[in-house]
């Protein structure tokens, strides 16, 4: 089991806070978003905007880096976060090798920004986990992002992200030279998680929030599974 986005539910989403709230519940590893600032520097946030998870406003694109630390990231979700900030992805990423946690990296670009936001997140998680273990795995939903990461680090593995498993999914994984697929879970079907799995490649299903649906899940051979409900889904469930 994966908490999404950090903590899941249970924490502010893409922040410090949320990681370690994973690592306490025992999870294993996390999944977290990566954008670019204004001056390239790679930071957690899942939106092309700030209003949603910050007390800040405007384009996180437009937004420069020094600008992120006086962000309050954590009020929004409760009280006892008020003043967590929003993360570099250096800093989620060294939490991560302290902690011993894998990380699902995806790469969420700014329309217009995919290809430079692959380059720049897959170069510094070569860095950051260099000679570290367990090592990191990038994911997106957009294909250029992924083909720029593969350019910047081909040593470190990539998924396949989409919503719904579509016909040509083996062609635009082998494209990509990705080691799984992740989909959403509502759409997954038994014979196309047979499918993926008898093709070599790791399962990932988002974002399952019930014991049932991730028993199911796991049944039919997914590697692992995103979710919001640290608190409903023992890590160790399968």
């Amino acid at each position: 089991m994966v908490g999404h986005r950090g903590g899941g539910a249970l924490a502010p989403e893409n922040t410090l806070a949320g990681i370690r709230k994973a690592a306490a519940m025992g999870f294993g590893g996390v999944e977290f978003d990566v954008v670019l600032s204004a001056d390239k520097v790679p930071v957690l946030m899942h939106d092309e905007t700030l209003e949603r998870t910050t007390d800040g406003r405007g384009a996180v694109s437009a937004t420069p880096y020094a600008r992120f630390a006086s962000l309050d990231a954590g009020a929004w979700f409760g009280r006892e976060y008020r003043g967590e900030r929003v993360p570099s992805f250096e800093l989620a990423g060294k939490l991560c090798v302290e902690l011993g946690l894998w990380a699902n990296v995806e790469i969420k670009p700014a329309k217009g920004f995919e290809r430079e936001t692959g380059a720049v997140a897959a170069k510094l998680a070569a860095e950051i986990w260099r000679g570290a273990s367990p090592a990191p795995l990038l994911s997106s939903f957009q294909r250029t992002a992924l083909e720029a990461a593969r350019a910047a680090a081909p040593e470190l593995d990539r998924g396949f992200l989409t919503d719904r498993i579509e016909p040509n999914w083996r062609e635009a994984a082998q494209a990509l030279g990705c080691v799984s697929v992740h989909c959403n879970c509502k759409y997954l079907t038994p014979a196309q998680a047979k499918e993926i799995r008898g093709a070599g490649y790791w399962l990932l299903c988002y974002t399952a929030n019930d014991p049932e649906t991730v028993r199911r899940l796991f049944s039919w051979g997914v590697d692992a599974i995103f979710t919001d409900r640290l608190d409903l889904i023992p890590p160790d469930l399968s």
